[in-house]
């Protein structure tokens, strides 16, 4: 892992065809959006970059930055579901279908109360109402920070459900089915654009745990600076790192690609 001041290679970033990049602490500090991450979302689009947050998030907030947001469309819940904005109307996609969301929510909603209850300090994530296929189990957003020991137990507490779970900054999301940010982003490119990921083509920019998929999957792969506290949990650590925390870090990889002559493109 090496800092971002030594430069991504500038060939990679001249043939590049966009920026995926997670939300939290990576566009955001301190649970608020940065203003110049924002403005820079929009910055690598007129440059002719897509740009697709990939997030944790639920549907409810998908919703939202599709619909809002200068993106080209986002992945929430950690793969589950994908969506963007036609010509008319917004196009949300989900991995499961009514019936198996259904099931799985039954299955989630018994797993919360085992947690809630096994794990003092805890808490549903205050997003949980707006999501379609997980359970977020709030650690540190609007809790006090719980410790290391308490979070492993709540990811036992998934794992030994059958569940999937992956650790973000703030929350422990678990879910049932065989899903992830890197076939979230598969499964967008190939509705919205009918093409294959080719890892050479984008950068990924993250945080946290949930991060590894793509961190393992992109040459380019950057984690802001406070990537480093879950180093010792992760087994794929990205390749570069930013001097600058959250959405200050993502800023300074923006200026880096906006600066390298990235020649103008139409994002089709």
């Amino acid at each position: 892992m090496r800092p971002l001041k030594e430069g991504l290679p500038l060939p990679p970033i001249n043939n590049l065809k966009g920026v995926l990049c997670d939300i939290d602490d990576t566009l955001t500090w301190e649970g608020r959006l940065v203003p110049s991450a924002f403005a820079a979302l929009g910055q690598l689009q007129e440059r002719g970059l897509r740009v697709i947050p990939i997030t944790g998030r639920p549907a409810g907030w998908v919703d939202q930055i599709a619909r809002l947001w200068p993106v080209d469309g986002v992945v929430g819940e950690n793969g589950g579901l994908w969506a963007w904005m036609g010509p008319k109307k917004l196009e949300l996609r989900f991995l499961q279908d009514t019936t198996e969301r259904a099931a799985n929510r039954a299955r989630l909603n018994e797993l919360a109360h085992q947690i809630l209850r096994e794990t003092p300090g805890c808490a549903l994530a205050s997003d949980q109402g707006y999501r379609a296929l997980d359970l977020a189990i709030d650690f540190c957003e609007d809790v006090e920070p719980l410790g290391e020991a308490q979070i492993e137990h709540i990811v036992a507490a998934f794992t030994s459900a059958g569940a999937r779970c992956k650790v973000s900054s703030i929350h422990v999301n678990g879910w049932f089915g065989e899903f992830d940010k890197l076939s979230g982003v598969r499964r967008l490119l190939c509705d919205r654009w009918k093409e294959d990921l080719d890892p050479q083509e984008w950068i990924y920019v993250g945080d946290s745990p949930n991060d590894e998929p793509m961190f393992s999957h992109f040459p380019n792969s950057v984690g802001v600076a406070n990537v480093s506290r879950f180093l010792p949990r992760m087994t794929h650590w990205p390749a570069w790192i930013t001097e600058s925390n959250g959405g200050h870090g993502f800023t300074e990889l923006a200026q880096i690609i906006l600066a390298s002559g990235s020649p103008q493109r139409t994002r089709a």
